[in-house]
């Protein structure tokens, strides 16, 4: 018997290659191979006599509804699809410092009140998780603490009739499993830690609440396997800098998937904010140039934000193009189409465009938004302060209907807008909340500027 050969595994993307090289083939990304013990090989000439016949059923047969458990934090429960069901795997990641152990420990502190919950950390010494509990005031919760990083010792202590039942392991990245040669972090460890510990958890019914570290292009770092064995990942967004974070659910086996919970971190740790879109528009000033509400869906929540854009002359041969919490091509494309369909000048001009309150946009329904403030810093001329925006741009200039429409109209009506400039309604039906302006196509919406022809093709551009 051939005796076992070591390979490289590539740390970004988990491919393995008999031999070093500085790039990765399969990912593109530079020195992430790590020399690995190769696996052993499965047995060859698997009979049909040897698995076990399995008993299928109906499909329409009726299953038990998933019990929940509810942590009392409304924005992580709705995340969360309505509380944690009984015998999940939860993936939490997010950047440095943004705040995943303040919340999770929130959360299961929260949970100890009826539940039986334990906090690992392979990151902090037992002391330095008592220092932050008691700066958030949850000293005195039921939780057990331990400091590990070795799954068997790890599954040993769940594994019991009085073990647990609500569990965070953070992170993922610090524990290993003794009996494979890499070293924690590795794809070889991250899989099989989480795959042994998710195992005790399916069959002991605990919730499993992971920490993952993420990468510079904010994935989960690791392969990713590791969000393919979860029920439900989660991020935790937000700048550093600014208070408002944002948990988000991009997977979600037992909920809807885009779901946001909004928090505010404080002295004394994260609080949940009720109503961000009030919150996200506490600081905005009327009669503003360059400024425009976008109605957005978050998941299945309305949420009203602020799209903020400078266009300014460049004194450079090629103009800059910033973007903070949307997509930079998204916002080429809407340049493009103001060019080329609507014949304004704007490519000698650097532009600056930004989402107030540290939000992360990503649906097309915010096209006609920026397409309103960049006009609008063009010519100098305010977007009505009353009005909200949305609407999805294609090539040709054509604004797009969007889902959801009513919804995004009664919240804006119930934080006293009046107006909406939105895409023509299919059908009829539907609550007139506010006044209508339905638009065909984006060069219907610059009669609204009225110094437009001043800066169209012909001239002062």
């Amino acid at each position: 018997m051939a005796r076992p050969t070591n390979r490289y595994v590539c740390q970004a993307c988990g491919g393995s290659f008999p031999k070093w090289t500085g790039k990765c083939e399969a990912c593109g990304a530079w020195n992430t191979l790590v020399e690995e013990a190769a696996p052993e090989a499965a047995p060859k000439g698997l009979g049909r006599a040897s698995g076990r016949k399995l008993e299928f059923v109906e499909l329409s047969g009726v299953s038990a509804k998933a019990p929940r458990r509810f942590t009392r934090i409304e924005e992580f429960d709705r995340v969360c699809g309505g509380g944690l069901v009984h015998g999940s795997a939860l993936l939490v990641g997010g950047d440095p410092g943004i705040g995943k152990s303040t919340l999770l420990l929130q959360v299961i502190c929260s949970l100890s009140q009826d539940t039986a919950c334990a906090y690992i950390s392979g990151e902090e010494a037992v002391d330095q998780v008592r220092m932050r509990a008691a700066r958030l005031g949850l000293a005195n919760a039921k939780v057990d603490l331990a400091a590990a990083t070795s799954v068997r010792d790890i599954v040993a202590s769940l594994d019991a009739a009085d073990g647990p039942r609500v569990a965070v392991i953070d992170s993922i990245q610090t524990m290993y499993v003794d009996n494979l040669d890499s070293a924690p972090g590795t794809v070889a460890q991250v899989r099989a830690s989480a795959s042994e510990l998710i195992r005790v958890a399916k069959r002991r019914g605990i919730t499993l609440l992971i920490v993952g570290h993420v990468t510079k292009d904010g994935q989960i770092a690791g392969p990713r396997v590791l969000e393919h064995m979860v029920d439900t990942v989660l991020y935790f967004e937000g700048e550093r800098g600014h208070q408002f974070r944002i948990l988000r659910a991009v997977k979600n086996r037992f909920g809807p998937t885009d779901e946001i919970g909004v928090f505010a971190m404080e002295e004394t740790g994260l609080t949940e904010v009720s109503n961000p879109s009030e919150l996200f528009l506490a600081e905005r000033r009327g009669d503003i140039t360059g400024t425009a509400v976008f109605a957005g869906m978050e998941g299945t929540r309305p949420v009203l934000m602020e799209v903020q854009a400078l266009v300014a002359p460049s004194p450079l041969g090629t103009p800059r193009r910033a973007v903070v919490g949307w997509d930079g091509a998204r916002l080429a494309m809407v340049l493009a189409v103001l060019e080329a369909r609507c014949g304004l000048a704007i490519g000698a001009n650097d532009v600056y465009l930004n989402v107030a309150g540290g939000l992360k946009v990503t649906e097309p329904a915010a096209d006609m938004a920026v397409a309103a403030a960049l006009v609008s810093s063009l010519t100098g001329e305010p977007v009505p302060h009353d009005a909200v925006v949305f609407g999805e741009v294609g090539l040709s200039g054509e604004i797009r209907a969007v889902s959801q429409t009513e919804t995004r109209l009664k919240e804006a009506a119930k934080l006293g807008f009046s107006s909406a400039l939105m895409p023509t309604r299919r059908g009829k039906g539907g609550e007139d909340t506010l006044k209508r302006v339905e638009l065909q196509h984006l060069s219907d919406l610059l009669p609204l500027f009225q110094p437009t022809r001043q800066i169209a093709r012909g001239g002062r551009g």
